[in-house]
């Protein structure tokens, strides 16, 4: 056995730790360097608004059936008339009729001496759609209930819903942004205390997508949701936020 060989091991495994310790010293420097150079803390903030919806919309429609179309046309202007009787009578003025939509009305008819089907002209539809806008939410939401009224009278109503808007959503955003960001701050004051460190500036912001929904609902979105089911909605947005440290 060669004398000098367990030397030679202990020469090497002293040069492999030598570098080992010199690697690690590098990379501790390095990540060392990393976090001196990025001095940031990086938060979400969030707020939330519940509104009160200031403009709803009711869209209708009146639909009427005769044999000729003169009759129809009659027979929808008497229906389009009693409509905006029953909502002038009710104090609502500010709405509008679409133009009516014809139909015809086919019926097959069968043909014995040669077995054969053809469809045959029987009469027109006539449908007509009004949408109502009101800043009376409750009243109008009430008027809907009570349109009633108006198939008691003969005329042909449906009712397609109400839209609750709230259209100052674009200022609540602006101001909710303000509130967002600081959350944000606080959030990142009380990350950084943990640390011992103090927030400094702001460095940047992103505003996140604005969730408008149902009071109290918590659902997202990538799009971002504009709820007009319902008349009291929760407006929630938020902020991603960068603040420097010191």
């Amino acid at each position: 056995m060669n004398p000098s060989r367990p030397h030679l091991f202990g020469v090497l495994a002293g040069v492999f730790l030598a570098a080992g310790l010199a690697f690690a010293s590098m990379t501790l420097a390095n990540a060392w360097t990393r976090i001196a150079e990025s001095q940031v803390i990086n938060v979400t903030g969030s707020a939330h608004k519940n509104v009160h919806s200031d403009l709803v919309l009711w869209r209708a429609s009146v639909a009427v059936e005769a044999p000729t179309l003169l009759d129809a046309q009659e027979n929808l202007r008497s229906d389009a008339a009693r409509l905006g009787e029953f909502l002038h009578a009710h104090g609502f003025n500010d709405y509008n009729f679409a133009p009516p939509q014809i139909q015809e009305l086919l019926a097959k008819r069968h043909h014995k001496e040669d077995d054969t089907t053809e469809n045959v002209r029987v009469g027109y539809q006539l449908t007509q759609a009004v949408t109502v806008h009101s800043s009376e939410v409750e009243r109008l939401a009430q008027l809907v209930g009570n349109s009633g009224e108006l198939i008691q009278q003969g005329v042909n109503i449906s009712s397609d819903g109400l839209t609750y808007i709230y259209t100052r959503a674009g200022d609540a955003k602006v101001e909710m942004m303000a509130d967002a960001t600081r959350d944000a701050r606080s959030r990142a004051e009380q990350i950084a205390a943990q640390g011992g460190r103090r927030v400094k500036e702001l460095r940047s912001a992103r505003m996140g997508v604005v969730q408008i929904n149902p009071i109290y609902s918590g659902a997202t979105s990538a799009e971002g949701n504009n709820d007009t089911s319902t008349s009291e909605k929760t407006i929630t947005a938020t902020v991603s936020a960068t603040f420097a440290l010191q």
